[in-house]
């Protein structure tokens, strides 16, 4: 049976009907899912701005132009793989602990019969519980984490799960395989150079902004495929890795960042790897200007689905 795809924007205008994600079918109108994507509007654990609960129906809107064929990967996503939109998961606003708890379960009920995910935020302290159930699924994972920040702190105001934590979290629960573990787009000041030493402990290894632009995108590019290796490898990425020209709607914003072509570059670079899920994460739209963000992200995410749909079946 034929794969069900987006609609056709030659008959009916992109600016009319639902709107999924790239026009796609909703999960609930195919008998199975390879690649879904899904909204989680919840910003409860934002430091500075909120919003970011807004993020996934702005990247929705912002994917109507996107189209069904991949030149740079020449790859159709929607004929090799079915892929749908999920819908948003309904998760508690004012309790974080629940929050996580839910949002693990939901993901877990999605990727039970093999569907894989890309999910759309949101902060960022929905990557531990996303994480949390890629790992019940494949084992440790390798992350591969685009950011502005390194959200290796331990606690904020002594609380332990927020936007600036997950990933120490996930170190401490063991579900990441520290030998592949990577930021990418890092800068701005930190709280201390013990930032910086806490999270190599962790084992990550960082290429900031900086080394991007000093290296270039092919160099980039293979150091991290070498440290990734054929690990089961999660993809996350912050919006704010981008440059406030290129990601204005964004809740923590730091100046000197990638553009939208290297980010993008970077991802692509990644063909072939085994991907087994990823977020999009920390898009405030109501920070953002022309779409600028939300359409940055809704291209991430589409490069994302994909990369999945080049990958290995579930």
């Amino acid at each position: 049976m034929p794969n069900i795809g987006p609609l056709d924007s030659s008959r009916v205008p992109r600016f009319a009907g639902f709107a999924t994600f790239a026009r796609l079918p909703r999960i609930d109108q195919v008998e199975h899912a390879d690649v879904a994507v899904v909204g989680v509007p919840f910003d409860s654990g934002v430091s500075y701005r909120p919003g970011a609960r807004f993020g996934p129906a702005a990247v929705r809107e912002a994917s109507r132009l996107l189209r069904p064929y991949h030149p740079e990967l020449d790859v159709s996503p929607f004929e090799e793989r079915q892929v749908v939109d999920a819908g948003d998961i309904a998760i508690n606003p004012f309790n974080i602990g629940e929050a996580i708890e839910t949002l693990q379960q939901e993901a877990e009920a999605l990727q039970a019969n093999g569907t894989r995910l890309v999910t759309v935020g949101g902060d960022h302290t929905i990557a531990l519980p996303l994480l949390r159930a890629a790992a019940k699924r494949h084992g440790p994972v390798a992350l591969l984490h685009f950011d502005a920040h390194l959200d290796t702190w331990d606690t904020y105001f002594g609380e332990p799960y927020t936007h600036g934590t997950p990933f120490r979290r996930a170190s401490e629960e063991g579900i990441l395989d520290t030998s592949a573990l990577s930021h990418v787009g890092t800068r701005g000041p930190l709280y201390g150079k013990r930032d910086l030493e806490e999270d190599r402990r962790l084992g990550f290894g960082i290429v900031t902004s900086g080394d991007v632009l000093r290296r270039g995108v092919a160099e980039t590019v293979d150091a991290l495929r070498q440290r990734i290796g054929d690990r089961p490898l999660y993809i996350s990425v912050d919006i704010d890795v981008l440059d406030p020209a290129h990601a204005p709607g964004t809740g923590t914003p730091e100046a000197g960042g990638m553009t939208s072509r290297e980010l993008l570059e970077i991802l692509r670079g990644l063909r072939d790897l085994n991907l087994i899920g990823a977020d999009v994460v920390e898009l405030a739209p109501a920070y953002d200007h022309a779409e600028i963000t939300a359409i940055a992200a809704s291209h991430v995410a589409y490069d994302l689905v994909s990369l999945l749909s080049l990958g290995k079946s579930a």
